[in-house]
Order: C-alpha cells, then structure tokens, then sequence
C-alpha cells in the first residue's frame, strides 16, 4: 500500500513560479512511474507530468517548457517545478502513482492518488 502526501500549492500571480512536492509513504514492489495531475471543477482530471523510475519523463503540450518533474528515490518524493505560471493552470494538482516501468499519463492507470494541493494563479 502506498500512500501520498502532496503539499507546496498556493496562490501566485501570472508569471510566477511554485514548486509541489509529493511524499510518498509505502513500499514500491517494483517498477512504477510517478506523476502529476491536474483537475477543475467540471473538468475532467488531466495529466501534467510523469516520471518513470528509469527517469524518462513526459510532459503534456500545454504545460511542455513550463514545468519539470524529478524525483528522489533514496528519500521516496516527487517534485514538480511549475514557472510562467498562467491563469489556466489554476486547478487542484494531484500525486499519483502506479506500476509499470513505462512513462505516460492516462488517467485510469495510476492506482494510488494523494488528495490535492490547490495551485491558484491570478492575473
């Protein structure tokens, strides 16, 4: 079982920068791949970011040169690096994880979520 903790959302202005940060407590039993989500109200939940552990990563278009997801295995976190921040990206950003060494960001995959960090940017 593993559980995640995100935590770094707040409130910035247009332009501004934020970094999340994802604790995640448990055991990984074998390959996983780590990611970022984002959701609206009246929106579906959508991917941001993932890592897998071999560090391949993957972005979606929207965010693509904005963001940057790492990881730490030794200390089992997840970071997300968030600049150029727009109005659009207002949302609450999920941690997710689920097993299988391949990177990607569908939503139905990911087994185990955190439960949100609010990202508020204002124009």
């Amino acid at each position: 079982q593993v559980q995640l903790v995100e935590s770094g959302g707040g409130s910035v202005q247009a332009g501004g920068s934020l970094r999340l940060s994802c604790a995640a407590f448990g055991y990984f039993y074998g390959s996983h791949c780590m990611g970022w989500f984002r959701q609206t109200l009246g929106q579906e939940r959508e991917g941001v970011g993932a890592i897998a552990d071999d560090g391949r990563t993957t972005y979606a278009d929207s965010v693509k040169g904005r963001i940057t997801i790492s990881q730490d295995n030794a200390k089992n976190t997840l970071e997300l690096q968030m600049s150029s921040l727009k109005p659009e990206d207002t949302a609450m950003y999920y941690c997710a994880v689920r097993y299988g060494g391949y990177v990607g960001l569908r939503v139905p995959e990911f087994g185990y979520w955190g439960q949100g960090t609010q990202v508020t940017v204002s124009s």
